[in-house]
């Protein structure tokens, strides 16, 4: 079988534009995946930075529960002193006069 010249010519002129192509669409591909990258990597500081500051605020929260806990403990102690200081008080004043003259 005889394949002229220009037939051969045309395939090997088809198969460079298409490398041309090809190589031009990865280059693009390429340039689009970098920045891509570089999104992913500002995305992935930003959560970094959102992680710090959940640490930060746990750490808040706990010594704020802290702190509750304490209040609570002195206030039923205080609420313990004042019944006690009503007992007193009670004691003090004495049974009430149920009959009076006046």
């Amino acid at each position: 079988m005889f394949v002229s010249p220009d037939v051969i010519g045309m395939v090997i002129a088809l198969f460079a534009f298409a490398v041309a192509v090809l190589g031009g669409v990865g280059g693009m591909i390429a340039h689009q995946s970098r920045g891509l990258d570089a999104r992913f990597d500002q995305v992935g500081a930003r959560f970094d930075q959102v992680d710090a500051r959940i640490d930060r605020l746990d750490t808040r929260i706990d010594r704020v529960e802290g702190r509750m806990d304490r209040v609570e403990s002195q206030l039923d102690h205080l609420a313990g002193e004042i019944v006690e200081v009503k007992i007193a008080v009670a004691r003090l004043e004495g049974p009430q006069r149920r009959l009076q003259r006046l």
